[in-house]
């Protein structure tokens, strides 16, 4: 508070300066003056006042080169695929401190930097293209290096064919016991193979699963118990137990030994631990796959484009643009950032971000995106967004915050398994105590090896991932089809959704309405009059109408008059003063809010109009009306259709405007909703929305303006349009990229196929547990004489978790068209 005032005292003092307002969190300063003061002034006074700060225009800051934001140069971030603490991120990786898996490391917004080399003097190592300064060869784009996901998947691989190596052959002299007159008891007696097994057993042990009793200690002592707590123990049992039968044999029963020789479970130990191990690097590689979405977002940004400077073309590195640079994008490249073209005209291929194959056209003016693919002509770009505030970044961010977001489905899971590592252990403990009471003989032998089984298979790492993995799939595969989800509880609400509300301007129709004509009210104001007042009092709004209205005077070669006192009253129109005369320009609630009566005359043509769905702003000048302008929107070709499918999905769709009744029932009546609300203002529409809700209703509302912010914020699933505001877009759980209805629909449905993967992995996980531990501990014995082998339970315990990967997976292949 104290550094914000002085900065705003130094400001006002000032000369010429009629009032400074400072925002440090936002780190601008808002500058009322009498006349031009320059930046050099600005920063002297603050400099003279004892300030160390560095004063600059928005647009300069703006050309701040993106490697200077921490953010993209950190070490990167860190989550658990299971969510165990929500969507807790870690500076550094390593192991979850409550589940154990290996940390994941969100994909970074920004496509890697790509260093350059020359292919003579390979210590020759670049930032940015040009030629070797030894030898003078262009250099060459190195190969990208491996990322930190890649390099564990390798380690883990690494680590489990030393286990396979060493894990086989005491498997295999375990097994000999099977073959009638085992032909290795020719070659050494029981107990030197015993002490075999133990020498092969280290390795596995105490370096390719060591992980394992690490994760189960720190998951003991910190009382997060988890999977790793059952390997742990049951595997670590077993491995004691034979270690200490082969050093101290004596301390055993009888019954534990064949021979004089103590029985051991090296094998079962070391092929648990195998399999536990394969299914971690099942899992990794699966991982590597539920990404693939955002990596294949980040592939499409190229790593350097043209820049044009004075005429001349020169390579440069995409980290290397500023805002405002002039870039020449030639036939098939990818377009290096965001903005709009300056010369020339090409089909854009915008398949990638918005999941439409139909190349758009693009001329002058048009904007144009990162990522997405220049037809077959070459254009000038001006550069306007860069980094992490391109829309591929931006959706690449918005991906991985969902992906790491809890569905509140997830919190059964997490009910359960608080309770289920506790339970599972008492379950062995009864095991172990019934089958040393009323077991066969060796009695403790089979209370040991079923006891050892139920930990082993009862591991809840099915259950864990059953909902993060369906919403990690699930998230990717809504940003390759245009649907952005912001975080999983949207996912899950969209598929309660019963009740569709939409706005009318730039959601149903093209938000790029066009003036079809003036209209004056009598002979007292002329037309061309009526546009230059029209026009003056737009030239401020940045309304699609208002910017109708004022192309449509600059096509007329009206001059725009100064206005004084402008204000933009919400949800009714503008007004201001021209030459001391207020004037204002909107809807019938303007007029009766400044007093002036609509003339039966211009009242009726308007009618007319609006019955074609025409929308009509009345101009008002002092205390009479002086004309209107006729507006005409589009709307969207996709719209019908998209109503149509909602309402054959049960989804009741129902539109709320600020247009006037005759209007929105045009509309309406076009697109075949039976129920629409007109005239509203911004609390209308909340309030509307409110009314929906206390009837029961699941409400999601669909919109793109800045008036449609306080509706989306208040509707249980807020959808706002990827063409629309800023603001509308950060008050909504869903952004459609397209911003047209039929992202609804791929909305609706790729919310009924995440829930339902969802349903069925908890079904999986669940209906496996509750069989596979009561037949771990020997329920079927008494019966059929079956027991379930501890290695069996290991491999069963992998295949379960793999079984709920492999099912999230299909996710990939859902169509939402």
């Amino acid at each position: 508070m104290g550094c914000r005032q002085h900065v705003e005292d130094e400001l006002n003092k000032v000369p010429g300066v009629r009032k400074a307002t400072v925002d440090l969190a936002a780190q601008e300063a808002v500058i009322e003056m009498e006349e031009h003061i320059s930046l050099s002034a600005l920063q002297k006074a603050l400099a003279d006042g004892g300030g160390n700060y560095e004063i600059m225009r928005p647009e300069d800051k703006k050309k701040i080169p993106e490697k200077k934001k921490v953010k993209d140069t950190g070490p990167g971030v860190y989550y658990c695929p299971m969510h165990c603490e929500g969507d807790k991120t870690y500076d550094r990786p390593g192991d979850c401190p409550v589940c154990g898996m290996d940390l994941v490391k969100e994909a970074s917004t920004q496509p890697a930097k790509v260093k350059y080399t020359c292919p003579m003097h390979p210590e020759v190592v670049e930032d940015a293209p040009g030629a070797c300064p030894i030898c003078g060869m262009d250099l060459v784009p190195m190969e990208p290096e491996e990322s930190e996901e890649d390099e564990n998947y390798k380690n883990l691989v690494r680590k489990f064919w030393v286990a396979m190596i060493f894990t086989f052959p005491i498997f295999i002299i375990a097994m000999s016991e099977m073959i009638p007159g085992n032909p290795l008891y020719s070659w050494l007696d029981l107990r030197y193979w015993n002490w075999i097994q133990f020498f092969l057993s280290i390795p596995v042990v105490f370096y390719a699963t060591w992980m394992f009793f690490e994760r189960a200690y720190r998951s003991i002592v910190t009382w997060n118990l988890n999977m790793f707590t059952l390997i742990g123990i049951g595997a670590g049992m077993a491995w004691i137990f034979s270690v200490v039968g082969l050093l101290f044999p004596g301390v055993f029963p009888e019954q534990f030994k064949e021979g004089g020789v103590v029985h051991v479970y090296f094998e079962a130990a070391t092929v648990i631990l195998t399999l536990v191990l394969m299914g971690q690097v099942m899992e990794a590689r699966a991982h590597q796959k539920t990404n693939s979405a955002v990596r294949e977002l980040l592939k499409l940004a190229p790593n350097q484009a043209v820049r044009v400077v004075d005429g001349k073309e020169e390579v440069i590195a995409i980290d290397q643009i500023m805002v405002g640079d002039v870039l020449r994008v030639k036939p098939g490249e990818k377009i290096p950032v965001d903005g709009s073209i300056l010369e020339g005209e090409s089909s854009i291929d915008e398949s990638m971000i918005t999941g439409e194959p139909i190349p758009v056209t693009k001329t002058p003016g048009d904007p144009v995106h990162s990522g997405t693919i220049n037809g077959h002509q070459s254009f000038l770009m001006n550069a306007e967004k860069i980094g992490s505030d391109t829309l591929l970044s931006q959706i690449i961010e918005m991906v991985n915050k969902a992906s790491r977001s809890r569905a509140p489905i997830q919190r059964l899971a997490d009910k359960i398994s608080a309770y289920f590592v506790p339970a599972v252990v008492l379950i062995a403990v009864i095991t172990f105590i019934i089958w040393a009471l009323v077991g066969p003989e060796p009695a403790y032998v089979y209370a040991f090896v079923n006891a050892v089984a139920v930990l082993i298979i009862a591991c809840p790492c099915a259950l864990g991932l059953a909902t993060p993995m369906s919403v990690m799939v699930g998230v990717g595969k809504g940003a390759q089809s245009g649907v952005l989800i912001k975080n999983a509880e949207a996912l899950e609400k969209m598929n309660k959704v019963d009740t569709v509300v939409v706005d009318k301007t730039g959601t149903l129709t093209e938000g790029r309405p066009t003036v079809e004509r003036i209209g004056t009210a009598g002979e007292r104001f002329s037309e061309k009059e009526v546009i230059r007042k029209m026009a003056s009092l737009n030239q401020y709004s940045e309304h699609p109408l208002a910017t109708a209205i004022v192309d449509f005077a600059d096509a007329q070669n009206v001059d725009i008059e100064e206005v004084k006192d402008f204000e933009a009253v919400t949800g009714k129109g503008v007004q201001g003063k021209v030459d001391g005369t207020v004037v204002g320009l909107g809807n019938r609630a303007l007029l009766s809010s400044l007093g002036v009566d609509l003339p039966a005359a211009v009242e009726e043509s308007a009618l007319a109009e609006q019955r074609q769905g025409k929308t009509i702003s009345f101009l008002t000048i002092g205390d009479e009306v002086a004309g209107y302008v006729v507006i005409s929107d589009k709307i969207k070709e996709t719209s019908k259709r998209a109503v149509a499918e909602l309402q054959e999905h049960g989804i009741d769709v129902i539109m709320f405007t600020g247009d006037n009744p005759e209007t929105a029932a045009a509309v309406a009546q076009e697109l075949g909703m039976t129920r629409f609300e007109a005239e509203m203002l911004p609390e209308d529409k909340m309030r509307g929305l409110e009314r929906l809700q206390k009837e029961g209703r699941t409400v999601a509302m669909a919109g793109d303006g800045i008036n449609d912010a306080p509706a989306l914020a208040q509707s249980d699933v807020g959808i706002a349009m990827g063409t629309g505001t800023d603001v509308a877009i950060e008050s909504a759980e869903i952004t459609l990229v397209k911003g047209d209805m039929h992202g609804i629909v791929k909305a609706v449905r790729l919310s009924e196929k995440v829930m339902t993967n969802i349903k069925q992995n908890l079904f999986f996980a669940l209906i496996y547990n509750s069989l596979g531990v009561p037949v771990a501990a020997g329920i079927l014995f008494p019966f059929f004489g079956l027991l379930l082998s501890p290695m069996i339970a290991a491999a069963a315990m992998s295949f379960s978790s793999v079984s709920v990967i492999v099912n999230a997976l299909r996710l990939r292949r859902v169509r939402l068209e």
